[in-house]
Formats: C-alpha cells, structure tokens, sequence
C-alpha cells in the first residue's frame, strides 16, 4: 500500500501521486485538477477496501503493541537466565517465521496479522515461565517425602493410649495441618507438570508453525490455537507479578475468566 521512499520511509502510494500531480502542475495548472480529480476518486473507495482496511488494522495492532512489549521485557528480566534463554530461543524462532513471510513478498497486512499471532503465543510462553517460577519459589522447602515421615511420625504417636487428652489433641491438630501441606504440595508438583508440558507445547507449535512456513508456496495466515493444561485465567499462579500479567493480558487480549487457558490465534 506504498512504497520506500529514501529518507521519508514508506509512503502511500496515493500521497506519491498527489505529489507527482502537484510537481506536473507547475507545467501545466491542468495536471493540478486531475490531480484533485483523481484523489477524490480514490481515497473515498479506500475505506470499502477489505485489503486496506486489513492493512490499516494490521499498522494499528503493531503501533498498539509496542508498550506490551517493553512491559513484556520488564517481566522476562525478572526469570533466572536459563528461563531468559529459553524466551529468546523461541523469539528468534517467531522472528525467523516473519522473515520467510518476508522474503516471500507476503502481504504487509498478512505479516502484521501472523506477527500479531505469534506475540499472542510468545506471551503465553512467558506466562508459563512465570507460573512456573513461582511454584518452585513459593512456600517452604518441605517435599512431599519429608511430610509424609512426619505424618507417619504423628499418626503413630497418636496411638499411644498413654498420652494425655490434651497432647493428643494438640498433635491430631498438626496432623491435619501437615495433611493439608502435604495436599498443596502434591498439587504445585501437579501443577509444575503440566505447566512443563504446556512449555514443551509451546515450543513445538513453534516449530511446527517454522516447518510450514518454510515449505509452504503460498503465505497463509498463522493458527496457533491449541488448548494448554495449566490453569493460567484463574489467577494466584504468578505471585509479585499477577498484577503486570492482569494487565498484560488486557493488552494481549488474553481471557481472564477461570478455566484452562486457550491460546487462540489467527486461523
């Protein structure tokens, strides 16, 4: 929808004509009407054109998202650096899907709609390090082993007959307690499982998304839709950080309603 022009950048081809007309008119004033005339033919259908309308909602999506991605930044410096590694890997792989699109002389709206797209997926990634990052931080360093022998330990204490009510009722009271610790435990270590496995996933759609783009003739418009088995709308899985994800998924579109997370792209 324009084209580069040294020193002014990318300029709509209908500002080139006008300026084209304009340098005519000094020729000859008549080139000064049909410029005028042939401008007030075409801008007005320019707002019926589906390809222009895509172009222009594309251009808005990529000046929109340059916040979300300084703020996206700001959080990937907050994970231990093999995370940090890991976040770059797959960005440079995104970045290598655009330059196939790029050098396949795709459309410039069909590049910002796959761009689009594949921030939606790199920003799950992130979420997913996040989440998981916080569950091998958060609570004490207890496993389920050490638990277990106090459990065991407390339960055989409590057949002593011998104790006095008061005793046993003290430690039947911790009983409970390390039960329930030992319940939140088994569910992070759940939870740490299927965020891993929502990574993994991730990091294959990727390349899967890299493969098609390589082989493919014809540039098409990226899926990334794929149901996640961590629990990531339902809060409480990010710590310090939940109010910067709560804000970032506003930006991202993300939902925020409980449930499973769903990335859904382009199709």
């Amino acid at each position: 929808m324009g084209a580069d022009v040294p020193a002014l950048g990318r300029v709509p081809v209908n500002v080139l004509a006008s300026a084209g007309f304009f340098i005519l008119g000094f020729g000859h004033p008549a080139f000064w009407l049909l410029g005028l005339a042939a401008e007030a033919a075409v801008v007005p259908t320019l707002a019926f054109n589906k390809r222009f309308q895509n172009y222009v909602d594309a251009t808005e999506r990529q000046i929109t998202s340059g916040d979300s991605q300084v703020k996206r930044t700001a959080l990937v410096q907050t994970l231990p650096a093999d995370d940090r590694k890991r976040i770059d890997a797959l960005d440079r792989k995104c970045a290598k899907v655009l330059d196939v699109y790029r050098n396949a002389q795709a459309e410039e709206f069909l590049i910002e709609t796959n761009r689009e797209a594949l921030d939606n997926l790199k920003w799950v990634y992130t979420k997913l390090l996040i989440a998981r990052f916080h569950l091998l931080t958060a609570g004490t360093d207890d496993t389920a082993e050490s638990l277990q022998r106090k459990i065991g330990s407390l339960e055989k204490d409590l057949q002593d007959s011998q104790e006095t009510p008061a005793l046993r009722q003290s430690k039947a009271a911790t009983l409970d307690i390390l039960k329930r610790r030992l319940t939140n435990i088994e569910r992070r270590g759940q939870s740490l499982e299927e965020v891993e496995s929502d990574l993994t996933r991730v990091e294959s759609q990727v390349d899967l998304v890299l493969d098609n783009a390589a082989m493919q003739g014809k540039p098409q418009t990226i899926s990334t839709d794929l149901q996640l088995a961590s629990d990531l709308v339902g809060g409480g899985l990010f710590g310090e950080a939940e109010t910067a994800v709560a804000d970032l998924d506003r930006d991202y579109g993300q939902p925020r309603s409980a449930g499973k997370a769903t990335v859904s792209g382009s199709s």
